[in-house]
């Protein structure tokens, strides 16, 4: 790796140009004064004072107090730990503003409209969070035991346990089984009905739809599509409730 490579490398991780420059300087020098950094960087003297001291506050170089002062950059493994451990804050602090921006944002503008996710880790995640929304009722559609990720598995207990009305539509009778000391309503549909299983789809509270198939395309495992209090959802709840009642009469004949 040359040295402009090295430095395009540190300021990915977060170090301005020069403290860049500084840092890599003194991996060739070992240790150096100002001046022989500077020689050596071609960062103005001037400059290589305040990145070797910026340097020093974040732990990647040794202040020497001689006569001019010298500086001493710290091993390669503790400069890795230091700069893996800031963008393990920083990416923290980014995330926790973005994830209050956008709590903010969804008061604001609620759930009306149609959005729509590609891929499935996205998508078992909105089914998961979905579910933990739900207040009175909820109805997943899960073809087979695949259908269901260990988080919307999580969610579906941890509804049903609350006292909410949860109710898992599938057309395998593992999932029965898996569900037996629940408090869920299994419903297992015949292969009389395969309409019913053109993929995966939630029903929250009568309001919030969610509908999932897989794509051919080969770019991603599935696609999605969910709505809350809009007239396209209320439509689609309907037909989503029709079925399912159609699959608790013959499981019941």
């Amino acid at each position: 790796m040359s040295t402009q490579d090295a430095v395009a490398s540190l300021r990915r991780l977060g170090l301005s140009n020069y403290e860049a420059r500084v840092f890599v300087a003194l991996q060739q020098l070992g240790v150096g004064t100002a001046e022989a950094i500077s020689d050596v960087s071609e960062v103005p003297r001037s400059q290589v004072y305040g990145a070797a001291d910026d340097l020093a506050e974040r732990g990647l170089v040794e202040v020497i107090e001689t006569t001019p002062k010298e500086y001493r950059p710290v091993s390669l493994g503790a400069a890795r730990e230091q700069l893996t451990a800031e963008l393990e804050r920083e990416r923290e602090r980014a995330f926790e503003n973005l994830d209050t921006l956008r709590e903010e944002g969804d008061h604001q503008h609620g759930g009306q409209g149609v959005s729509t996710l590609r891929g499935r880790q996205p998508i078992d995640e909105r089914i998961a969070d979905l579910l933990h929304a739900a207040t009175a009722a909820a109805v997943f559609v899960a073809p087979e035991v695949d259908s269901l990720s260990p988080g919307i598995a999580a969610a579906l207990r941890e509804r049903a346990t609350a006292g909410i009305a949860v109710t898992l539509v599938t057309a395998t009778e593992d999932l029965q089984d898996r569900f037996a000391d629940d408090p869920i309503e299994v419903i297992v549909m015949g292969e009389d009905n395969p309409a019913d299983f053109a993929g995966r789809a939630l029903l929250v509270d009568g309001a919030t739809i969610l509908l999932a198939v897989a794509t051919d395309d080969g770019t991603v495992e599935e696609e999605a599509l969910w709505t809350a209090e809009s007239s396209i959802g209320r439509i689609l709840a309907e037909f989503m409730q029709s079925g399912m009642e159609s699959g608790r009469a013959r499981q019941s004949d």
